[in-house]
């Protein structure tokens, strides 16, 4: 189910390569609204790049449910401004199959890629840590986090398809690029749009580790995660096949705990149920678990947080024999806060900046503070 709408651009907000947000008057008010101007995306890879007074075709299936996730109109088309054929090349892989938007990209796994031979030879990771993280927003504090340790250290980030399919979508992967903090990104599954494109998972991890020359890899899904209030029916649950991945390739797997001091929802508080799931029932035992000390927070750094987040420790150290199967590695975090602090994109989880839901970004910075010492 679609809802449609004929726009006119009539500002344009914000760009990146890859990206166009635009402001649209619609010649229709969204259901049980009278909104008739909205925000949208146009991936200008995929539609071309609109311009002030331009027409366009939106999907508004987001706005017209009121949708956090995907809250935006999407630009499916210019319809008088259609971008030219692409130049003819190499690549052949399919991404979005069989939607009205597949693209075709060269894979770096493609035969006609030069990387090919090598990902066809190489099946070990050589013990790379692979950091696998449920949330998107955990990105930029994995790396803070990596950067207290060694800040020279290369990162890929390798994007799965459980959220945003377009790369170009992640406000932070731009920024952390742009900063010299990531190294590089690809995209896998029916996700594209990242500097190279796999098929899977496994040869994205391959590429990560024998094309972009990475020390870490970090794998997390892109901006919006979907979840439905159910113990299996949510996109992060694939995180414990991420691991299983990395496993089987020989890294060194190591799971990122979501933790929170502020979600009102109890499943959420101290760890959520999503990463005791993910864990407990789909990672193989033997994962490495960054537990994040919180009894190690400098005085100085606790009075800037809205919310001291030591009281989820005692929530946290009751739910983590759950976890009995893999190695928990206790991770001091004297130092992660201004690491957090520093971070060239803004820090933010389910709407909470870095001051209001320390206990999140503080776990996932621990994570990349193990990696790096790994």
């Amino acid at each position: 189910m679609i809802h449609w709408r004929r726009g006119t651009v009539t500002t344009i907000r914000s760009t990146r390569p890859g990206y166009t947000e635009v402001e649209a008057d619609i010649d229709q008010a969204l259901p049980g609204t009278t909104i008739t101007s909205i925000k949208a995306v146009a991936y200008t890879e995929a539609v071309g790049h609109p311009q002030v007074g331009g027409t366009v075709l939106l999907n508004v299936s987001a706005l017209a449910k009121r949708l956090g996730t995907g809250g935006f109109g999407l630009v499916v088309a210019l319809p008088d401004a259609l971008p030219a054929d692409p130049a003819e090349g190499p690549g052949h892989l399919v991404k979005d199959r069989y939607s009205p938007l597949q693209t075709m990209v060269l894979g770096v796994d493609d035969q006609e890629s030069e990387h090919h031979e090598t990902l066809a030879r190489e099946e070990s990771l050589g013990g790379m840590p692979v950091l696998v993280a449920d949330l998107h927003s955990a990105l930029p504090a994995i790396i803070a986090g990596i950067r207290t340790v060694n800040p020279e250290l290369r990162i890929a980030y390798v994007l799965s398809d459980g959220a945003a399919l377009p790369a170009s979508f992640s406000q932070a992967a731009a920024g952390l690029k742009d900063a010299g903090w990531l190294h590089g990104s690809i995209s896998t599954g029916q996700s594209w749009g990242a500097d190279l494109e796999a098929v899977t998972i496994h040869t994205g991890l391959l590429a990560a580790r024998h094309v972009l020359g990475a020390d870490i890899a970090i794998v997390a899904q892109g901006p919006g995660n979907l979840g439905t209030g159910t113990k299996y029916g949510y996109s992060g649950l694939v995180t414990g096949e991420h691991l299983n991945a990395a496993a089987l390739l020989g890294g060194t797997p190591i799971g990122v705990l979501r933790m929170s001091n502020a979600d009102a929802r109890g499943r959420h508080f101290g760890v959520s149920h999503h990463s005791l799931t993910s864990l407990a029932e789909i990672a193989r035992p033997g994962m490495t678990i960054p537990v994040p000390d919180f009894s190690t927070l400098a005085e100085a750094d606790r009075a800037e947080m809205e919310t001291d987040p030591s009281v989820v420790a005692e929530v946290a150290a009751a739910q983590l024999p759950m976890l009995h199967m893999h190695e928990q590695v206790s991770v001091s975090l004297e130092g992660l806060w201004s690491g957090l602090k520093s971070s060239p994109v803004g820090l933010s989880t389910m709407g909470r900046k870095l001051p209001a839901d320390a206990a999140a970004f503080l776990a996932a910075a621990a994570a990349g503070r193990l990696a790096a010492e790994i």
